[in-house]
């Protein structure tokens, strides 16, 4: 028998965290739930839930300080929920590491249509899966030079050092080296990195593409070539 997803709620309003957990376990989901912040990191670092939705206003610790925490040691999938609907706020969450952010008010359903999407990616087992790519499907492990994406488990390498990325750096990554040569466009890279119905800037792929360089840097590479005016490409990616 399948493993039950875990999710964790972190939210200061027991009323929300109520309405979300009676979505969440009829959909067939198991429930974790934190009222502040401390109390998400501590649960989190005991339970292991397979995706956290937090809101950004808390007590103690406050959503974006809950998800730097989470990020320091895991790539586990956060939604993020605010009742502010200013990008800034929506630019900030995504670029903590967050892999969607829905604001308050908002439909139980159309949250538990969010877990469901991004867990899509994410086997129970926590390897996360990206998503479509142009390499066909029998291609599980592609790549180009010193650069290597296991697609099915989840694992990115440059010269056989791993580097762990989210889903989100995974996916844009991917894209990449699914087309050498090719420059894509921010919004190209949009399309391919979020779900259909989240809208980010322009700085917030940029920041995930800085992102990217740093992590692949500490192990002497970098996988993406800026092309000024443009977008980005996929590098040359030597030694």
């Amino acid at each position: 028998m399948a493993k039950q997803h875990l999710i964790l709620i972190a939210d200061d309003d027991r009323h929300i965290r109520q309405v979300i957990r009676f979505a969440l376990e009829k959909a067939g989901f198991g429930v974790l739930e934190a009222g502040d912040g401390k109390e998400a990191v501590d649960i989190f670092n005991r339970m292991s839930p397979d995706l956290v939705v937090l809101d950004i206003v808390m007590p103690e610790m406050d959503g974006t300080e809950v998800c730097r925490s989470i990020r320091r040691n895991s790539d586990v999938p956060i939604i993020f929920l605010s009742s502010k609907d200013e990008e800034i706020d929506r630019i900030l969450g995504l670029e903590l590491g967050g892999d969607d952010y829905v604001t308050k008010p908002f439909s139980p359903r159309e949250l538990v249509a969010r877990v469901k999407a991004v867990l899509r990616r994410v086997p129970v087992s926590g390897s996360i899966q990206p998503g479509p790519s142009t390499n066909s499907p029998e291609e599980k492990v592609i790549g180009h030079g010193s650069l290597m994406l296991d697609t099915e488990r989840f694992l990115a390498s440059w010269n056989r050092h791993q580097v762990t990325l989210t889903v989100t750096e995974f996916n844009i990554l991917r894209a990449l080296l699914g087309h050498p040569g090719k420059v894509f466009t921010r919004d190209e890279l949009m399309d391919r990195a979020y779900p259909t119905d989240t809208v980010v800037s322009d700085r917030t792929i940029d920041s995930h593409i800085r992102r990217i360089r740093q992590k692949f840097g500490s192990v002497g590479g970098d996988p993406i070539e800026t092309v000024h005016g443009l977008g980005y490409k996929l590098a040359s990616c030597s030694a």
